[in-house]
């Protein structure tokens, strides 16, 4: 959880230092995402961390916020956004840092063994920072595409990676589909070279490559066809069609090529 927490709070960071020195109008640039800005990125992290917090620290508040988010969880963020966009852009950087800065202590200050409420099911405090950790990629890669700039690639994405792998139905799931009856294998490196590895050794469906380019493909913001990724087995191919590491509609996603 300590090792968690630290690579939470290091990648809130890289994701603040993305935005903090923009001016107005670089604020109002369209990303990759459609009809949302730089500033609509940080809203929604704003409100995800928001409800982290919340969950960590008050269950009961975080019930009476999230209740009717179950029905349209689509409708339920964009509502969300409308109370973060608005907001001039300094006025947003504070408010994104003390909710960043709020949500990461209450988490911190979950017993590893105790459940925290979510949006679907209770999760553990460890997967729960895992969730985050995926979000700020997703949010920021967008907001580095909008700007043109490189990000720094540390082996931090191993927490994410895993994440991943844990969650590795839910494509299955936004497309109505019935995941299949076997244990895929995952064989990722990272960007200092370790190699981590998930899933039985013999299986006949494996997924090897980049671990980076894992995190973008399950986050959806690159197209399978741009990244250093390999499927060996039919269904292990198909994943790679439709892998993503949050619940709900899948979106467009990225063309090929799009960012060459």
């Amino acid at each position: 959880m300590t090792d968690v927490i630290a690579a939470l709070t290091a990648d809130a960071a890289e994701f603040d230092g993305l935005f903090a020195e923009l001016d107005a109008a670089e604020w109002a640039k369209p990303t990759p995402a459609p009809g949302w800005t730089i500033a609509h990125q940080v809203g929604h992290l704003a409100f995800v961390f928001q409800l982290a917090g919340l969950a960590a620290s008050d269950p009961a508040g975080f019930a009476a916020v999230t209740a009717g988010a179950a029905k349209d969880f689509d409708a339920a963020v964009n509502g969300a956004l409308q109370a973060y966009v608005n907001d001039p852009p300094e006025a947003l950087l504070t408010r994104w840092r003390a909710i960043r800065d709020n949500g990461i202590k209450a988490l911190a200050e979950v017993p590893a063994d105790q459940l925290v409420p979510w949006l679907v099911n209770p999760l553990p405090p460890f997967v729960l920072a895992c969730a985050g950790m995926m979000e700020l990629f997703a949010h920021g890669q967008d907001i580095a595409d909008a700007l043109g700039v490189e990000r720094p690639r540390t082996d931090r994405v191993q927490f994410l990676v895993g994440f991943a792998v844990r969650v590795w139905d839910f494509g299955y799931q936004a497309r109505g589909l019935t995941p299949p009856d076997v244990e895929f294998r995952f064989e990722l490196t990272g960007p200092s070279g370790a190699v981590w590895t998930f899933g039985p050794e013999d299986s006949d469906q494996k997924i090897t490559g980049d671990a980076v380019d894992f995190c973008l493909l399950v986050t959806r913001r690159r197209h399978r066809d741009d990244l250093a990724l390999t499927a060996v087995g039919e269904h292990a191919d198909h994943w790679l069609d439709i892998a993503q590491a949050y619940r709900g509609p899948a979106g467009e996603g990225r063309k090929p090529g799009q960012f060459k």
